[in-house]
């Protein structure tokens, strides 16, 4: 199952909105052939898998680490493939929570005479599909806060100079979490004051994979219809998501959607934009934004973890905070947090964490999932 997993991690770049998914079949205690998911639209790790297998598949043991499929998509069912192939047993790291499978295609292994185990390395599994399990679960992206900072904690002098904060090496590492991501976010005013393109820069070869690299939709949160006609994403390949309140104030562009969001304390309705992006599939929103975007979905339970790349270096009193925080006033109102992982990267160093849900019922700290 591990050896799956290290397969299925093959398609993080290409797989969006589908999950990440790989498949091992073993026969006589040996590694018969391999498959993972590669591509929307294209054959299943199970299929790759018995492909490579042929005749060997009869009597074999498979091992998948998420539940074989049992309905008509793009591509056919799973489940009946293996059936057909004459797999004897299916190791099953984990129940695809997509509600269209949800138990079926286990179930129609076993009606088949197929003898199936779920929840091997479940854990590692859940990790692999992060987004695309709270997407079928919650009607909601799984939100990745990427900042970049100083020593002390700054990411922009007082002007709003800001390039660069980190190094070479640290902003390569994040084109590469960029590709894995669905979406990429961020506000009005990072548009306005940055002009970004919001878009991978990195080809195939760098970053491993077949074919063309696939470009993530980027989402603009703009509340009153600010975004400049002549704005360089507009200029870029890809589709470009605005989510507005007021779509009277806009523009028509061929690479331009609008959908219009209400407001909720004088902005746009975070919860309601997150429910949005699930509407359009998104499965991991990377967001780069400012410190008072970064601290509305922080303070509002919306984010499920933070990178921030630290720089060894000091920019001063004057210059912009990381987050904008303005409702916590005492220590007991703080935003606890969980370091998941302290890396070097280059000159920088690399800090994941993912916030701590406090229940206020009874200060039980509960860890976000």
């Amino acid at each position: 199952m591990a050896s799956a997993m290290r397969y299925a991690r093959r398609g993080v770049y290409t797989t969006s909105p589908n999950p990440n998914v790989g498949c091992v079949i073993v026969k006589d205690n040996q590694e018969v052939a391999v498959g993972w998911h590669q591509k929307t639209g294209q054959a299943h790790a199970e299929i790759n898998a018995l492909e490579r297998a042929g005749e060997l598949a009869q009597g074999a043991t498979a091992y998948v680490t998420l539940e074989p499929c049992c309905h008509q998509g793009k591509t056919g069912p799973c489940a009946d493939a293996l059936i057909t192939a004459g797999i004897s047993t299916v190791y099953i790291a984990m129940q695809d929570p997509n509600p269209l499978v949800a138990g079926q295609g286990i179930k129609r292994l076993r009606d088949a005479g197929v003898e199936v185990h779920v929840g091997l390395l479940e854990s590692r599994a859940r990790l692999l599909n992060q987004g695309f399990i709270k997407r079928m679960q919650q009607g909601m992206p799984f939100v990745r806060l990427k900042m970049a900072m100083s020593l002390d904690g700054r990411t922009a002098m007082a002007s709003g100079e800001s390039r660069w904060v980190t190094g070479a090496d640290a902003r390569q590492d994040v084109q590469r979490m960029r590709a894995r991501s669905s979406a990429i976010l961020t506000g009005i005013d990072t548009v306005l004051a940055d002009d970004p393109s919001l878009n991978v820069r990195l080809d195939s070869d760098a970053l491993g994979v077949v074919g063309e690299t696939r470009q993530p939709l980027r989402v603009i949160l703009d509340t009153r219809g600010r975004l400049p006609a002549d704005a360089k994403l507009l200029k870029l390949e890809g589709q470009v998501l605005l989510l507005t309140a007021d779509k009277t104030k806009l523009f028509e562009h061929p690479n331009l959607i609008v959908e219009e969001v209400g407001i909720k304390q004088g902005r746009l309705d975070l919860r309601e934009v997150m429910h949005i992006l699930a509407q359009y599939e998104v499965n991991e929103l990377h967001v780069e934004a400012g410190s008072v975007l970064s601290g509305a979905l922080l303070n509002e339970n919306l984010a499920d973890e933070i990178v921030v790349y630290m720089a060894s270096h000091l920019m001063g009193n004057d210059a912009q905070g990381l987050f904008t925080l303005p409702d916590i006033e005492t220590m007991q109102q703080r935003i606890n947090l969980k370091i998941e992982d302290i890396r070097a990267v280059g000159k920088d160093w690399r800090i994941t964490a993912k916030p701590v849900i406090t229940d206020t019922l009874n200060n039980d700290r509960l860890e976000q999932m």
